[in-house]
């Protein structure tokens, strides 16, 4: 059981039908990276350099899925990285701000290129420089291991965890709020 905006609940779908309203006409997903799309762990090499980072192939897929129905992704971190730059390359992932040290700044600025609105608009972040957006957004969740200010703050948390399918969640169950899940089952088929 988990606390979401004060009431227990458990993380079954049957038992948030809130994130699931929520979800229903979602067209922008932003993403942290760190905790998000990575387990949040810094593999740092002689150098002092950040070395490598493990990305989720689950999370990958989600993303295409819901990219394939017209939502679209964008990743807003406070780190730099050449390893993102590639995986957002890789996945299709074509607004990418990294570097970035006001979220908030960042978000208007995505939904002005966009033409979109905070109630377009879910997130997914897991500690306090997320704080910044996903207060603000219509639909927002946060990995089973997010900070405990962020999970008190958000719609809606994963049983999974960052950088181990919890991007994945996210995304089947907006698919599914919004009716997609079933008939992209069935062509996988």
């Amino acid at each position: 059981m988990t606390k979401v905006f004060g009431e227990m609940v458990t993380n079954s779908l049957t038992n948030h039908p809130q994130a699931l309203e929520r979800a229903e006409h979602i067209k922008l997903l932003v993403l942290d990276v760190d905790g998000v799309l990575t387990n949040g762990g810094l593999l740092v090499g002689h150098d002092g350099k950040e070395a490598l980072k493990c990305f989720d192939s689950l999370d990958g897929h989600g993303i295409k899925l819901l990219q394939s129905v017209g939502v679209i992704v964008a990743i807003i971190t406070g780190r730099s990285s050449g390893m993102v730059e590639g995986r957002a390359k890789e996945l299709g992932i074509k607004h990418v701000q990294m570097g970035v040290a006001n979220k908030l700044d960042a978000l208007t600025s995505l939904l002005k290129e966009t033409g979109l609105s905070l109630s377009d608009c879910a997130a997914m972040g897991d500690d306090w420089p997320d704080l910044a957006i996903l207060p603000k957004v219509h639909f927002s969740a946060c990995p089973a291991q997010g900070h405990e200010e962020v999970k008190k703050r958000v719609h809606y948390i994963t049983h999974r965890t960052g950088g181990a399918g919890a991007v994945r969640e996210l995304c089947d169950l907006i698919l599914k709020a919004q009716g997609h899940y079933d008939r992209l089952l069935q062509e996988a088929l």
